[in-house]
C-alpha cells in the first residue's frame, strides 16, 4: 500500500490528541478512530455525571471524528470499549444503545486498571468511510 493513500483526520469537534498519535487515520475506503474519553474538547475536563455521562460524550467524540473523516455511527464495523468497573456495564450499555437504534458494531468490552485522566471508560472503532 502506498503512503499516499493514507490521511491523517483532524478536527475541532473532538479533544485535540496528544502529539504521539493522531485522532484518526484514513486508509483504502477505512477509518480507525483513536481511542476516545468524555473529555469536553474545550474544557479538557471529563464530563461530570457518571457513566452515563462519560459514554454519551465519548460517543459524540468518536461521531466528531467519523464526520470528519466522511463516516458515520453507520459505518462503524468494530468498536472496543474499555471500561474500569463492569459494574458499570448495564449503565454504559444503556447509554451505548441509545447511539446505536439500528445494526450494532461488532463489539469487544475489556476491563482496564487504568484510563487516560482517570476516565472511566475509552472506545476506538474501525470504519467504513467515503
Amino acid at each position: 500500500m502506498a503512503t499516499n493513500n493514507i490521511q491523517e483526520i483532524s478536527t475541532t469537534n473532538a479533544p485535540a490528541p496528544l502529539p504521539v498519535f493522531s485522532q484518526a487515520i484514513k486508509a483504502n475506503g477505512f477509518v480507525f478512530v483513536s481511542g476516545n474519553i468524555g473529555l469536553n474538547k474545550d474544557t479538557w475536563t471529563l464530563v461530570e455525571g457518571g457513566i452515563q455521562a462519560q459514554t454519551d460524550q465519548t460517543l459524540k467524540n468518536v461521531k466528531a471524528i467519523l464526520e470528519a473523516s466522511g463516516s458515520s455511527f453507520e459505518k462503524i464495523l468494530k468498536l472496543n470499549i474499555y471500561i474500569k468497573d463492569f459494574g458499570d456495564f448495564k449503565a454504559m450499555n444503556e447509554t451505548y444503545s441509545t447511539h446505536f437504534p439500528g445494526r450494532k458494531p461488532a463489539r469487544t468490552c475489556v476491563g482496564v486498571a487504568d484510563l487516560p485522566f482517570n476516565a472511566i471508560v475509552e472506545m476506538e472503532c474501525t470504519a467504513l468511510c467515503d
